[in-house]
């Protein structure tokens, strides 16, 4: 599984309101695509700031928030694997997997973290590709 790289810009968005992640109504998270030559980096703060691949043939990018709780100071948020699936022909070849909140409007679409794969993934058609979030979620805050 790839490690969970946060952008800087996440810690000042929570500690602003901008996140609610206890509710479905305020919270649409959603994976944004790059390929290597489109790297994230720490600085970047909503999804304008990076380059997506197109979508065309791909599945849905939404992905569900199961959890949101703290035990004992540590808060976490789960997340459902999310399976991307290529339909009607390939989908273009990336690398990166960036999570944004699609629902907050200022700012537009913060972004939250990004995945490294370590090298380019390729889906043809029927294909697919599981976000698997793992028994520590999409992150934790101690």
């Amino acid at each position: 599984m790839a490690a969970f790289n946060k952008f800087r810009a996440f810690v000042e968005h929570l500690a602003e309101g901008v996140h609610n992640f206890s509710s479905d109504t305020t919270c649409t998270l959603t994976a944004a695509l790059s390929a290597a030559a489109n790297t994230p980096v720490n600085t970047n703060s909503v999804l304008a700031d990076l380059t997506e691949i197109s979508y065309a043939n791909l599945s849905s990018r939404v992905i569900p928030v199961s959890a949101s709780s703290q035990t004992a100071g540590t808060y976490t948020l789960a997340c459902t694997d999310t399976v991307l699936t290529a339909s009607g022909g390939s989908v273009a070849a990336f690398q990166f997997v960036s999570i944004y909140n699609d629902d907050p409007t200022s700012p537009a679409d913060p972004l939250i973290g990004w995945y490294d794969y370590g090298s380019a993934v390729t889906l043809a058609n029927t294909e697919t590709f599981t976000l698997d979030f793992g028994a520590s979620g999409l992150f934790q805050l101690a």
